[in-house]
C-alpha cells in the first residue's frame, strides 16, 4: 500500500481540512464537506485531524488521508500525534498516512517509537520537521515522509512567508518531502514543486474562512487612504489641510515668505498645525519633484534651492512618511479620483498666476523621466514658454495692468486664450485624453472656458479637446496629494 499511496501523492496538492478550533465550521459535517470539495477540485488527499473525523472522511473517499490528533500537554511543547494511543486510533480510523511531530523536543513518547508503531499499524509514517536536523533524525528512525510543518513554528516570531530553503534541504535526503506551512499561494505552492517537494499542503488558504477573510480585510485596510497631512505650498500663501478619502477636515492657511526659503516654509505649517493626528505628510509644490528632491522650473513662481531634500525635509519635521508631486500634478490626480475626470484618461491645465498642468492615463498618473509631464506651459513659444502669455501674469503684462481681471475686454486676452488654445490643440494631439479639466483662479474665472472653447474652433475638429470646469476648484492639490501619498510611498 504504501508505494501506492505515495505515487498517487506525486504533484498533488493536500488540502488541510482543520478549522479554527471552536469556530463557526469546526463541526465534523463542514470538516467533511471541505474534504470532498477539496477532491472535487483535484486535491490528491488531504490532511484531517481528530480521530473521529478522520474515520468520518474515510467513510466519505477511498483517497489518501494524513491523520492526525493535536493535544496539549503541561509537561511538553509537542502537540501532533505524541501518544502511542492516538497512533492506534489514527490507524483504526483509516488514515493511510500519520504524521507526527518529529521536532527535537521535549516529548513523552520518542519520535522512533511513534514512527515504529505507525510501521506495525501498516500505516506510513509523516515526519512534521521544523529544520533539516529534524528531518535527519526522523529519516534516520524510518520516517517514510518529511514534512516541513513545523518550520517556523518552535519559537520565535513565525515567518511570514515558507521555508523554501527547508524544503530544497530535505529534498536531498533521498525521501518523499511534503511542504507545508504558509503555502497559501498557488504561486508559493509551485515554488515548492521546483525545489523538490513531491506534494504540498495548503490549509488556512482554503479551508479557513476566518484567515482567509482576515487578510483581505486587512489588505483594503492598509490600502485605504488614511489622514493625510496635505501641504499646497504657493507663490504668497501655503494651505495644509487634513484630507482623508477624498474629504478635507481640519484646515490652516499661512503666508509663503518668498525671501524665507523652503526650510521656513515648512516650520510655518509644522507651527500652525501642532497637535494635529495624521498617518503621513504629502507637499504639492511648483516645479518638478523627483526622488524627493524639489527644483524650481520657472523660479519667478516660487524661489527654491536646486535639488531641495523636500521629502526628507517633511519626514524630519512631520515625524511621518512623507511624499511630494507637482502641484498641478497633484491637482490632475485629485480631479481623476474625485472631481471632473471622473475617472477616465484626461489631462488637467491650471490657468492662473502661470500655468501648469498633468496627465492621468490608464489610471496611473504621469510623472515622466524628468517629473515633467504635463508642463503645458513650459512648452517653447516663439522668445518664450506658452505661460509667459497664457498666464494670468502673462496678460497682465501684456495690457499693462496690475491684474488679469483688469485685462478683461483687453486685446491681450484674446492673444492669451489664443494662445493657450493652442497649447491645448497640441496636448491633445500627443496624448489625446478624453477630457481636458480646466482649474486655476483665471480658468475658472467667469466665461474663460466659453472663450477658450470658442478659440478651439480655428482649429481641425479631431485636435479640439473637449473641456470640463474642475469640479475641486482650489482644494483639487491638497485632494490629490493627499489620495496620491499611498502610491508614492
Amino acid at each position: 500500500m504504501g508505494s501506492a499511496v505515495i505515487d498517487g501523492l506525486q504533484g498533488g496538492v493536500v488540502v488541510s481540512c482543520q478549522p479554527v478550533p471552536g469556530g463557526a465550521t469546526d463541526t465534523i459535517g463542514f470538516v467533511v464537506g471541505f474534504a470532498r470539495a477539496a477532491l472535487d477540485g483535484g486535491a490528491c488527499g488531504v490532511r484531517i485531524e481528530g480521530v473521529a473525523r478522520v474515520a468520518a472522511v474515510c467513510a466519505a473517499t477511498d483517497r489518501p488521508v494524513i491523520g492526525l490528533v493535536k493535544r496539549d500537554f503541561a509537561d511538553y511543547p509537542v502537540r501532533i500525534t505524541a501518544l502511542l494511543e492516538d497512533v492506534a486510533g489514527l490507524a483504526a480510523a483509516g488514515a493511510a498516512i500519520i504524521a507526527v511531530d518529529a521536532t527535537r523536543r521535549a516529548r513523552p513518547v520518542p519520535v522512533a517509537a511513534l514512527i515504529a508503531a505507525v510501521h506495525a499499524a501498516g500505516r506510513l509514517a509523516m515526519a512534521d520537521c521544523s529544520d533539516i536536523g529534524d528531518a535527519r533524525a526522523a529519516v534516520a528512525a524510518g520516517a517514510d515522509l518529511i514534512g516541513t510543518t513545523m518550520a517556523g513554528y518552535t519559537g520565535g516570531a513565525v515567518p511570514e512567508g515558507p521555508d523554501l530553503g527547508f524544503v530544497r534541504a530535505a529534498a536531498g535526503l533521498g525521501v518523499p518531502v511534503v511542504a507545508e506551512g504558509r503555502f497559501n499561494t498557488p504561486a508559493l505552492a509551485g515554488a515548492a514543486i521546483r525545489e523538490g517537494a513531491m506534494a504540498v499542503v495548503a490549509g488556512s488558504a482554503i479551508t479557513r474562512p476566518e484567515n482567509v477573510t482576515a487578510w483581505y480585510a486587512g489588505a483594503i485596510a492598509a490600502a485605504w487612504p488614511q489622514a493625510v497631512l496635505a501641504i499646497d505650498i504657493g507663490g504668497t500663501k501655503t494651505s495644509a489641510a487634513l484630507v482623508e478619502r477624498g474629504v478635507i477636515g481640519r484646515r490652516v492657511l499661512v503666508a509663503t515668505e518668498r525671501a524665507a526659503g523652503p526650510v521656513a516654509w515648512l516650520d510655518a505649517v509644522a507651527g500652525a498645525t501642532a497637535g494635529w493626528a495624521y498617518e503621513g505628510v504629502a507637499a504639492a509644490v511648483s516645479g518638478v519633484v523627483q526622488e524627493g528632491r524639489w527644483s524650481a522650473v520657472n523660479p519667478a513662481t516660487l524661489p527654491v534651492p536646486e535639488g531641495f531634500g523636500l521629502v526628507a525635509a517633511l519626514e524630519e519635521r512631520f515625524g511621518v512618511a512623507a511624499s511630494a508631486l507637482n502641484d498641478a500634478q497633484a491637482a490632475a490626480w485629485g480631479e481623476y479620483r474625485y472631481g471632473a475626470g471622473q475617472r477616465r484618461d484626461m489631462a488637467f491645465v491650471t490657468v492662473s498666476s502661470g500655468v501648469g498642468g498633468g496627465v492621468v492615463m490608464g489610471g496611473r498618473l504621469w510623472r515622466g523621466a524628468r517629473g515633467l509631464a504635463g508642463h503645458l506651459g513650459q512648452i517653447p513659444f516663439p522668445g518664450e514658454r506658452l505661460e509667459d502669455v497664457a498666464s494670468g501674469f502673462g496678460v497682465a503684462r501684456a495690457a499693462g495692468v496690475a491684474d488679469a481681471r483688469g485685462a478683461v475686454g483687453h486685446a491681450a486676452m484674446g492673444e492669451m486664450v489664443a494662445v493657450l488654445a493652442r497649447g491645448l490643440v497640441t496636448m491633445q494631439a500627443i496624448v489625446d485624453p478624453e477630457v481636458v479639466v480646466i482649474g486655476g483662479g483665471l480658468g475658472l474665472s467667469g466665461g474663460f472656458i466659453g472663450r477658450l472653447e470658442a478659440a478651439l474652433l480655428a482649429h481641425p475638429v479631431a485636435l479640439r479637446p473637449r473641456l470640463a470646469a474642475a469640479g475641486l476648484g482650489g482644494d483639487a492639490g491638497l485632494v490629490g496629494v493627499a489620495d496620491h501619498h499611498g502610491l508614492a510611498a
